[in-house]
């Protein structure tokens, strides 16, 4: 498992794969100024609303509205990092099989070459896939309140469903959804531990703008092992 995650962290920044970086960056970082523009737009105007209903040549209030904007201000940038992990899975799906392609070109010429979901199939899968981790992330994001738990909460969700469906993605590229699924549940605790990896690397800045690159490369070179019965 650990030679598969160094061999697609080696490949993260080759040449091959810089093109579809630069894309996912330039989307990632669009949708985050959008949703922060947002926010503040949003704040912006109920604080507009108050300053009209109670005056705003008050001290106090010209006060309140600093205090407030700072603070949302710091709570966006934590809105923001939560949200990376649900656009890291929308962004996945849009170039996964372009990322996949190349890897088994270059890695696996001599295999049958995976096939791509149909453009309906993976519409659905990248729906499903980022509702589940928007969901599992705000169900880590309420466990913060628990000390002790959030940490754990953060890694072990992410790590299960990042693993799920990057494993199963690689899967039904050579084999039916229903024998996807059923092939990740006979290694559910490799597929876990690979997931964690993965949880890892988004959880470190900068960095986590190459996880769907790095999970799609890492959980195809894991299937193919998997799949060959070689040792993980």
């Amino acid at each position: 498992m650990f030679q598969a995650a160094s061999r697609a962290m080696s490949q993260v920044f080759e040449p091959s794969f810089r093109k579809i970086f630069l894309k996912m960056l330039g989307f990632t970082l669009a949708i985050l100024i959008v949703i922060w523009i947002a926010l503040q737009g949003i704040v912006s105007h109920f604080l507009g609303v108050a300053a009209t209903e109670w005056g705003d040549g008050s001290a106090w209030i010209s006060w309140t509205e600093w205090s407030i904007s700072l603070l949302t201000g710091i709570g966006a940038v934590f809105v923001l990092g939560f949200l990376i992990a649900p656009i890291s899975a929308l962004l996945a799906g849009l170039f996964q099989d372009d990322i996949a392609d190349i890897v088994d070109a270059r890695d696996y010429p001599g295999d049958r070459p995976g096939t791509a979901l149909p453009l309906s199939k993976s519409l659905v899968h990248t729906i499903k896939f980022t509702g589940v981790v928007i969901a599992g992330n705000f169900f880590a994001l309420l466990l913060l309140l628990v000390p002790g738990v959030n940490l754990i909460a953060f890694f072990v969700v992410n790590g299960y469903l990042l693993g799920r469906e990057f494993f199963e993605f690689a899967a039904m590229r050579f084999m039916p959804p229903a024998e996807a699924k059923a092939f990740r549940r006979a290694r559910g605790g490799t597929v876990f531990m690979a997931g964690l990896i993965i949880a890892c690397l988004l959880a470190v800045p900068i960095l986590n703008l190459v996880t769907p690159i790095f999970a799609t490369i890492f959980m195809l070179h894991l299937y193919k092992r998997l799949a060959s019965g070689a040792a993980i």
